[in-house]
């Protein structure tokens, strides 16, 4: 087949279903059929919106993108789906890609990878996002004894909550403001709380709520030299922050993690690739499937990508099924 159909943002705050024509698969590439795809509700949202800061356009590219921010403009990087032609190794298996929401696509056999068979469809979405919290776990290098807080448990957090709970003698709390987070915390192995009982003198925090208050509530949890990891982006929001209290007396630090790029301390040892293949290994872990919190179809993506902005749909990871496509 040489059409398709894929979601696009119009316009800030407005989405719609566009024909898509594909290109003429070559002897390196693969053609493939989306079964499922997912929002990645951040950062997606925010690019629904129109916010992305014109300074960072080229930096928040997808690597499929097509169209230009504000719009219009194709972006998503959740997508799983089957090989119909491909290399044979490829045939008929299920992969992993960072491609926007299509129902086929045509791209080079290196930018998918395959899914093992013991991670379910639905599950594998996540594979971008449990790829982020590996980055972020490399970043945060627990070890025993350690007393970490997870601020915002979102999808990012709560995939970062998972990893670290795994690490023997780690002490990992939830936090959100959200008491209902508290299942999710427990589906984790995280303890949780909300954001004033939340545990002090707390060695790392990452931060993950994309608000000022969330960030600012991480430095009066910190004991001293004790570091803020910060995984939020928030687009064109400005953030402020009381640096005139303790922030110099405990000698506290915000460091960046950012999925761009292999953490310093791995990069000799894994590629971005390695790196996603080791995320969808995580995801034989049947924990993450209380992520998975709804689920809609192709066409109803436009109004589904409104409803996520403006809350209305509150969902922590919600995938779109073309199974009608």
């Amino acid at each position: 087949m040489t059409e398709a159909r894929a979601f696009w943002v119009r316009e800030p705050g407005a989405g719609e279903i566009r024909p898509a024509t594909l290109p003429a698969a070559g002897p390196d590439d693969v053609v493939v059929r989306t079964l499922r795809t997912a929002v990645s509700r951040g950062t997606e949202t925010l690019v629904f919106e129109g916010r992305v800061p014109p300074s960072q356009y080229d930096l928040m590219r997808a690597p499929f993108q097509e169209g230009e921010f504000p719009g219009p403009v194709k972006y998503g990087y959740l997508n799983v789906g089957v090989v119909e032609h491909g290399p044979a190794h490829l045939q008929d298996r299920i992969v992993f890609c960072l491609y926007p929401h299509q129902t086929r696509y045509v791209v080079p056999a290196d930018a998918v990878i395959a899914v093992p068979q013991e991670v379910p469809v639905e599950r594998a979405v996540l594979a971008g996002t449990v790829e982020t919290a590996l980055n972020a776990l490399w970043d945060v290098a627990p070890a025993a004894g350690d007393r970490i807080a997870v601020i915002g448990a979102g999808m990012v957090g709560a995939c970062v909550a998972r990893l670290v709970a795994l690490t023997p003698g780690v002490e990992v709390t939830l936090v959100d403001i959200d008491p209902a987070r508290e299942k999710t915390a427990l589906a984790m192995g995280a303890a949780f709380a909300t954001p004033e009982r939340a545990p002090v003198d707390c060695h790392t925090i990452v931060h993950t709520s994309a608000t000022s208050e969330g960030l600012q509530r991480a430095l009066e949890l910190l004991a001293p030299d004790g570091t803020v990891v910060e995984m939020s982006w928030y687009g064109d929001r400005q953030v402020t922050l009381p640096l005139g209290e303790a922030f110099h007396s405990k000698r506290l630090t915000i460091r960046a993690s950012q999925v761009g790029a292999v953490t310093r301390s791995k990069r000799d040892r894994y590629t971005t690739s390695e790196r996603r293949a080791i995320a969808l290994d995580v995801l034989r872990d049947p924990a993450y499937d209380v992520l998975l919190t709804g689920t809609s179809s192709f066409q109803q993506l436009p109004e589904v990508m409104a409803r996520l902005t403006d809350g209305t749909l509150r969902a922590l990871c919600h995938s779109i099924s073309y199974d009608d496509e």
